[in-house]
């Protein structure tokens, strides 16, 4: 493993808040886990991480309370975003990037300012780039399809908390940059999401190459950027003589 002086990092992390809808809601809640390159070129976590309470400044939705559980009284005497943020965000020189799980959402709330302009990696849409085969691509979900090599069940636990779900991230992330580059995963996390499968309509849980011309010309203009994106990407994969249907290696197998 690197020495602390000349270790590189990727900083994962996750937002408990009070809503989606900033600046109507705020922070409640940052977790963080390094994973780093090793000498040997293979990545691995990295330190311990941790957790800040934050004190949004705002009430705490019942609906949000029942996800995370995190109290107004826990939050009360806890320090305000803008004292906390960029000392966590923002481990410089060490920090090559961000990253977190569906990373657009903790973009909200961590403005380039913040962060120094970092690099955000998704893991999510690395995710269906990569394991594409998942029954599904949530954190957890993942976590349990994949069963990454040393997470401690009790650390990753409990789910919707920030450190918690920053250190099942972290397992997810090392995986994956130990299969891709990290300008891989970069160029991935800047496009829109490559949905695997028709996620709703008739067709949901087809592979895109199963559904009919007309089905996905549809989706062509869907409001969702990410069902957009894979049905032009689908779109142009048959523009090029792609097959339409199962597999083809599938049906040999009938």
């Amino acid at each position: 493993m690197a020495s602390p002086a000349s270790s590189q990092i990727i900083r994962v992390i996750d937002l408990e808040t009070t809503g989606s809808s900033p600046p109507a809601h705020a922070v409640l809640e940052i977790g963080w886990q390094d994973v780093m390159l090793g000498e040997d070129g293979r990545w691995e976590l990295h330190g311990d991480g941790g957790a800040i309470l934050v004190n949004p400044g705002r009430p705490i939705p019942p609906i949000t309370q029942a996800v995370h559980h995190i109290l107004e009284e826990q939050v009360a005497d806890a320090p305000w975003w803008h004292d906390v943020a960029r000392q966590v965000l923002d481990p410089y020189p060490k920090r090559l990037a961000l990253a977190a799980h569906r990373a657009d959402f903790e973009q909200q709330y961590c403005s380039p300012r913040l962060t120094h302009g970092a690099d955000w990696v998704c893991t999510w849409k690395c995710a269906m780039r990569l394991w594409p085969d998942s029954p599904g691509f949530s954190n957890q979900i993942l976590r349990y399809w994949r069963k990454p090599e040393g997470l401690v069940h009790e650390r990753g636990l409990p789910v919707h908390r920030a450190f918690p779900d920053a250190y099942v991230t972290a397992h997810h992330l090392r995986d994956m940059l130990n299969e891709a580059s990290l300008a891989q995963l970069l160029e991935w996390s800047n496009l829109p999401g490559l949905l695997p499968r028709v996620r709703s309509g008739p067709d949901r849980g087809k592979e895109w190459q199963e559904i009919e011309d007309e089905v996905l010309e549809n989706f062509l203009g869907d409001r969702d950027p990410d069902v957009r994106y894979t049905a032009e990407q689908e779109f142009e994969r048959r523009r090029g003589g792609g097959y339409v249907g199962r597999d083809p290696a599938e049906r040999l197998l009938l």
